[in-house]
């Protein structure tokens, strides 16, 4: 956090020892995991599928990770041999496979360097999520990075304060690529070309999905407190507390009969709010810029891009499945603790960006994680941790995305002949599939009456600003027929001589004529 100051720190460590205490209590076999599960998320940590083993959720406000947050991931995972570090769609590491005792010494210490657990799962506000590259993208609007930090110092003491129905997740947009789905989160302020937001509510993934309802137009940035204000009042007024089912934020646009319903509803939230004379504007906003002295141009990688500060870089890095080896994450730490204002963005699929580089630094980054890193486009997929950890997976995503890697691999096609995918392994859609101009969701597949492991196919979704459209389901396929639908799809695209973009423009239809064989 940007701006918590002591005694805030030290409150989120007094409520350590209850989760000790329910923690020990549910492997003395005191609580079942249904009952272990409503409680832990409040600290950001669930039991794994079997319940042997825990998942620590580190929130990275904003997808920031600054060399001191760096540091204590690296170390940590060291120190208590993690054998899965995970980069999240909601721009946190995961720990995974963790003991109790590991567990609660990770919490405690995290606080030291303002990382927060507390809030983490569970029914409260989630980690703020920002445009990744905000503040070094050539093309953004604004730099929308400070805002998002005061958001999240501001919804952390949301916590304990009266339950909202469920979770709220806020995302900030700086431009019309739209990565962190601002214009369909819980809330979203969408970054104008005049320094201004347009601010989207009551949006969502998961079952039934549904795009924001734009709420107000030309907002000024230092107001944007107020507007989250009342995001909040108007969940707890309107929002489901009976139906879980149904009580995300976008269900309360059905409920309260059209999205000008909705829109009225917040509108006289907000009027409440700025009337009640609370001074929520925003001061002092930092400015994280970075002037460093440029020393060359890098080699030309698709994963080097060029910065708007003059000579500097971001280099993209993928580790497959999101999940970066341990020595290779050292590597990048010990590299960037030489550099001046370098820092790691995690990204909403799973990636990193490493920003604030010199074309020499961009180098010597890029053969480090060369090793561990995607090969193309299509190795940066997505995928959700799945069923193997997942309590409530359906599908073992990340070894059906590794599977087909290695597969299309082995098929040896042209790096364009296949886009990014999206898998989740169930309806949660943790692996955001309607979004994946080719997604998949974890489902059941009938053969002879008999049921298979099966993914279900969703084609044309799409994250852009002015664009956003969630895919269309095609079909179920076998979860082992899947790389070869990915092979064939993609050797239609290479005899065509043309990009899997191109080919697509001209053929509408090549995605179900490629998957019909497997439906």
């Amino acid at each position: 956090m940007s701006d918590l100051d002591k005694m805030e720190v030290e409150y989120f460590r007094a409520q350590l020892p209850e989760f000790e205490k329910k923690t020990r209590e549910f492997h003395e076999g005191k609580m079942n995991i249904k009952e272990y599960k409503s409680f832990s998320g409040k600290y950001g940590s669930y039991a794994q599928r079997m319940g042997k083993r825990h998942m620590l959720r580190l929130r990275m406000t904003a997808g920031r990770m600054p060399l001191s947050k760096l540091n204590f991931v690296v170390d940590m995972a060291k120190k208590y041999d993690v054998n899965l570090v995970h980069f999240t769609t909601c721009q946190a590491v995961q720990f995974h496979d963790l003991l109790p005792d590991t567990l609660f010494d990770l919490m405690n210490k995290a606080l030291d360097v303002d990382i927060i657990c507390y809030g983490g799962g569970g029914d409260y506000p989630r980690n703020v999520m920002c445009s990744p590259l905000s503040g070094v993208e050539a093309d953004e609007y604004f730099d929308v990075m400070p805002y998002a930090e005061k958001m999240a110092d501001y919804l952390v003491h949301y916590i304990d304060r009266e339950k909202m129905p469920r979770k709220l997740k806020v995302a900030f947009s700086n431009s019309k690529a739209n990565t962190t789905h601002a214009t369909f989160r819980d809330l979203g302020f969408v970054a104008r070309e005049d320094g201004l937001f347009d601010v989207y509510a009551a949006g969502g993934l998961g079952i039934d999905p549904r795009l924001g309802v734009l709420v107000d137009e030309g907002v000024k940035p230092e107001d944007i407190l107020y507007y989250t204000k009342a995001m909040i009042h108007t969940f707890r007024k309107y929002g489901n507390y009976e139906n879980r089912r149904k009580a995300r934020t976008r269900f309360m646009v059905e409920a309260l009969g059209s999205e000008e319903s909705f829109r009225k509803a917040y509108q006289e939230e907000l009027a409440k709010v700025f009337a009640d004379g609370e001074d929520l504007k925003l001061r002092e906003i930092r400015d994280l810029s970075s002037h460093k002295e440029a020393d060359g141009t890098p080699e030309q990688s698709w994963r080097i891009i060029e910065q708007k500060q003059k000579g500097l870089y971001s280099l993209l890095w993928h580790p497959i499945g999101g999940s970066p080896k341990l020595e290779i994450l050292e590597k990048v730490r010990d590299e960037a603790a030489k550099m001046k204002d370098v820092e790691l963005r995690v990204t909403p699929d799973e990636s990193v960006y490493i920003i604030n580089l010199t074309g020499k630094e961009a180098d010597r980054l890029l053969k480090i994680t060369e090793e561990d890193c995607a090969r193309n486009p299509f190795e940066t997929s997505v995928s959700c941790v799945g069923a193997t950890i997942c309590q409530v997976g359906l599908r073992d995503s990340q070894g059906m995305l590794k599977k087909a890697i290695e597969k299309v691999r082995e098929a040896n096609l042209r790096d364009d002949a296949l886009p990014k995918i999206f898998i989740s392994g169930c309806t949660s859609s943790c692996g955001t599939h309607q979004i994946g101009r080719l997604g998949f969701r974890g489902a059941v597949k009938f053969v002879d009456k008999k049921p298979f492991p099966g993914f279900l196919l969703f084609e044309y979704g799409d994250e852009r600003q002015n664009q956003e459209r969630f895919g269309q389901e095609v079909g179920t396929l076998l979860e082992e027929d899947v790389p070869n639908f990915l092979i064939d799809l993609g050797r239609m695209v290479e005899a065509s001589g043309k990009s899997f973009d191109e080919y697509l423009r001209e053929n509408p239809d090549a995605i179900k004529q490629a998957a019909k064989p497997y439906i």
